[in-house]
């Protein structure tokens, strides 16, 4: 795709948490303008201070980051997920808006998927947000390798979906700008329930093999 992604500001709601801070300093290290979001902005100003060597990093609270953010990732945890993004429509409207979240439960047998009445995290978004450009993406890369400096390539697949070509290309690109990261269209929005929940499976491999599992699309 023909887009110069250093003139965008990526934009990570709930980007103190593992998975944001790990994206965050992934899109930094490539030379993107990235802003932590936080419901404490002086919590995610902590974070990006944390990150200042790697690139351009400020943090600011969900609200002053989604008005930042030409992209905007939502990695924020699933029982916090509709509230926000309702108090973030005005905010967001006009965007491309990435899902990044996995409707989880844990018990003592592990992780499994959560029913979600609308399908899907994804779904639940572009249903509150129907003013934005809705995208699933980056639900099933470890966060653990994301934070560690001394992985040099997140050698993982990231499956895009969504119903707008124009979009899932632009969020496809950013995943490719991580060394080892390949964005992969993984179908329309219907098609995110799976994605979300393979996490579910990947974290059962990882406590068998002790490992950081991703996904590999294999033939593309």
């Amino acid at each position: 795709m023909d887009v110069d992604l250093a003139a965008l500001t990526i934009a990570v709601l709930g980007g103190t948490g593992p998975q944001g801070r790990g994206l965050a300093r992934r899109f930094a290290a490539a030379g993107l303008d990235v802003v932590l979001g936080s419901r404490d902005a002086a919590r995610a100003a902590s974070a990006a201070d944390d990150l200042a060597a790697v690139g351009r990093v400020r943090g600011a609270s969900n609200a002053e980051a989604a008005v930042a953010g030409d992209i905007v990732l939502v990695v924020v945890p699933w029982d916090g997920h509709a509230e926000l993004l309702e108090s973030l429509r005005d905010e967001l409207a006009g965007k491309v808006v990435v899902d990044c979240v996995n409707p989880l439960g844990f018990d003592k047998q592990g992780a499994y998927a959560l029913p979600v009445e609308e399908g899907s995290a994804t779904q639940q978004a572009a249903a509150i947000l129907t003013r934005s450009r809705v995208v699933g993406a980056f639900h099933n890369v470890s966060a653990v390798l994301l934070e560690d400096p001394s992985v040099e390539s997140v050698d993982t697949d990231v499956l895009v979906l969504g119903d707008d070509r124009e979009a899932t290309d632009l969020v496809q690109a950013l995943a490719d700008v991580v060394p080892g990261m390949r964005g992969m269209y993984g179908g329309r929005l219907r098609n995110a329930h799976q994605v979300e929940a393979l996490t579910a499976n990947l974290i059962s491999i990882n406590r068998r093999y002790k490992a950081h599992a991703g996904v590999r699309v294999t033939d593309v």
